[in-house]
């Protein structure tokens, strides 16, 4: 049998001990994306303090592990977990993340998925190994008739699909 879509420990996580995602439920949508080490999301209230107004807030971003594989005409979308806003003050500052099926084993960081977050809360969180984070939803999507057939060819990670 053939892979059709799927996820795979990323090789620099090998022996870590990485879990991959799975969905909660038989009527799950996500699979739960987990942290692939101990990291601290620093609250961006604190942060601000001793900041000018030039210096930029920042983004956290918690690696996972893993990669996704998946047809041509497919993403993965990364969603926040419905809980993290009310019970950790976690946000994805951009909404949701695309992980395009062209970003699997990319030669820049060989597709491995990070969940992009910020802490509004009052204080730094601490997300252990193998907290559930996100959650990845495989979708479909269709292109415009007539559409150009010649692209960019794909150099890594945030940004990269982009000029």
């Amino acid at each position: 049998m053939s892979k059709v879509r799927g996820f795979e420990i990323v090789s620099k996580y090998k022996d870590m001990e990485i879990t991959l995602p799975k969905r909660a439920t038989k009527g799950s949508a996500g699979y739960d994306l987990m942290a692939a080490k101990d990291i601290i999301v620093p609250s961006v209230f604190k942060a601000l303090q001793g900041k000018t107004q030039s210096e930029p807030m920042k983004s956290t971003l918690i690696p996972t592990g893993i990669k996704a594989y998946m047809p041509e005409n497919e993403y993965l979308l990364l969603a926040n977990r419905s809980s993290n806003p009310m019970k950790r003050q976690l946000a994805v500052p951009n909404g949701i993340g695309i992980i395009d099926s062209d970003y699997y084993n990319n030669d820049n960081n060989e597709g491995e998925i990070f969940v992009q977050v910020i802490n509004y809360g009052m204080d730094d969180l601490e997300i252990a190994k193998g907290e559930r984070i996100a959650q990845g939803i495989f979708s479909k999507y269709e292109v415009a008739d007539k559409e150009e057939k010649f692209f960019d060819q794909r150099t890594g990670g945030f940004g990269s699909s982009g000029k």
